[in-house]
């Protein structure tokens, strides 16, 4: 089966960078993003950019040497970048500096409630974002 940006790619006449772009948090939806992130770099030959964010459930010291020694583990090229500020910014930031063919996020449940008021930074990436955004939930 071909990768979404396969078929992105196949449909849209043109090829972006080959660059996928995710961050890394420290929660089942990053870990979520993280895997199919790794997943689709390898099903396009791409290099995979990953941004850490230190803050709000983000990259701490420890998981970044995991993080380091889990991408030289599948082999796949890679690029951690930390960032700082807004982590949607920094991502639709990333994405557009590495000219990257798909940002992937995770996405978390919410109740009906919690999806009216909650999701701003997913809504933000998914709006500003110069290529497609594939979204995971654990």
């Amino acid at each position: 089966m071909p990768s979404l940006g396969a078929a992105w790619a196949a449909t849209s006449g043109s090829v972006r960078g080959m660059t996928v772009v995710v961050s890394h948090l420290s929660n089942p939806e990053g870990r979520q993003a993280l895997g199919t992130a790794i997943a689709e770099a390898r099903s396009r030959s791409s290099r995979l950019v990953v941004v850490t964010h230190s803050s709000g459930g983000g990259t701490t010291d420890g998981s970044l040497d995991e993080l380091r020694a889990r991408l030289e583990q599948v082999g796949v090229e890679h690029e951690v970048v930390t960032a700082s500020g807004d982590l949607a910014e920094a991502l639709v930031n990333a994405a557009a500096s590495t000219h990257a063919e798909l940002i992937v996020i995770g996405l978390r449940r919410r109740s009906p409630v919690g999806k009216l008021i909650l999701g701003a930074g997913a809504q933000r990436i998914l709006l500003d974002a110069p290529c497609p955004v594939l979204a995971v939930k654990p």
